[in-house]
């Protein structure tokens, strides 16, 4: 039961593939308030300009009135025209605000897969398990809860202004349509301060729950990890391929040792000297029980001469590397070692230097 609980933090990848997908975190309350104050100061900048078409039509129906001309196509033209002039700035205004809230808000995020037809939509059981989800009854509380914070704020402005309004019965028509302008534009802009903070709400709210909606089971980080780390099974295969295919790059090597250190079963060392080509005896193969009995045989093969000495093999294995140097501690062990082995096989060219070693160590 535990393990079917999303109980992790999603993972890197889960993000990555969920925006794939198109499931991006957003709010809607943040466009609309966004929308709303570009729409009301775009407004608010473009109502002298619409103020002067209008004043300037309205001469122009009142010039027809006056000759008493008949309707005509162009006065249809020029009614269609100055609708389009008048609400096609706004209008362009609002597609451009919502499309960047939302953009801004997934990080210019586009995925076409959530258009893509899907049958499981088409289930009736499904499409009322989704009209009676929990997600849904959360969104519809949240709503009410807007509904009634507005209809309370209008309620309290209008009670406040009720007295400015009851004023403007004794204005003139100027005064009393600049009064009502202003009271308008107060009105708007205190609304959209509401929705303002509406909206940093409903922005926490939505993060937290897409936040849960990604979070993960046990299971599935278990079968993440093995989908981007490898099948540990298959891990170790690898691995084992690796060591196997290390270890006979090592035993080709055996060959050229000159000799072998041995405890007398359980641990092996090949070692060689050369020196024209390396300061210190080099490790060319070591390995332990099974290994080591392999090393001793490839150097029988091919007389490779074996010393057993069960200290230095034991003091040497832990800390010697395949393809490295000696440590200093064995120059001077090893260096008899070698003297002995050079002296067995009459190998004169390179006796002297390993007594030289051997004093020096």
């Amino acid at each position: 039961m535990a393990d079917s609980e999303k109980t992790e933090a999603p993972s890197e990848k889960k993000r990555k593939d969920a925006r794939k997908e198109g499931n991006v975190f957003q709010s809607r309350d943040i466009v609309t308030v966004v929308v709303l104050f570009g729409v009301f100061y775009a407004a608010r900048f473009l109502i002298p300009f619409i103020y002067e078409d209008l004043r300037n039509f309205l001469a122009y129906i009142l010039e027809l009135i006056e000759e008493r001309e008949p309707v005509s196509n162009q006065l249809l033209y020029r009614v269609i025209w100055l609708s389009v002039k008048m609400a096609l700035p706004l209008l362009l205004i609002t597609m451009f605000l919502g499309v960047m809230a939302s953009l801004v808000q997934t990080r210019f995020n586009i995925s076409f897969k959530l258009l893509s037809p899907k049958l499981s939509n088409l289930s009736p059981t499904k499409g009322l398990g989704r009209i009676f989800s929990k997600r849904n009854l959360v969104e519809l509380i949240k709503n009410i809860i807007k509904i009634l914070i507005l209809i309370s704020f209008l309620y309290s402005i209008l009670k406040a202004d009720i007295i400015p309004i009851s004023k403007m019965i004794h204005m003139d028509i100027k005064n009393s349509s600049i009064t009502l302008m202003s009271m308008m534009f107060d009105l708007i802009t205190r609304i959209c301060a509401v929705f303002l903070a509406i909206a940093f709400f409903d922005f926490m709210y939505q993060k937290w729950q897409y936040e849960m909606d990604l979070r993960m089971t046990k299971q599935e980080v278990k079968d993440e990890y093995k989908q981007l780390e490898g099948n540990p099974e298959i891990k170790g295969r690898i691995r084992q391929m690796m060591r196997s295919r290390a270890n006979q790059r090592m035993m080709q090597a055996v060959p050229d040792a000159d000799v072998i250190i041995r405890n007398p079963e359980h641990l092996a060392i090949a070692i060689k000297y050369d020196p024209d080509k390396n300061q210190a005896p080099i490790v060319l193969a070591k390995g332990q029980d099974e290994l080591a009995l392999k090393i001793v045989a490839v150097g029988e093969e091919h007389h490779v001469t074996a010393i057993e000495n069960k200290p230095l093999a034991r003091a040497m294995y832990p800390v010697c590397k395949v393809g490295k140097e000696i440590p200093g501690d064995f120059y001077g062990a090893v260096a008899e070692i070698l003297v002995y082995i050079y002296r067995k096989e009459n190998r004169q060219d390179i006796l002297e230097k390993a007594k030289e070693d051997n004093r020096n160590a």
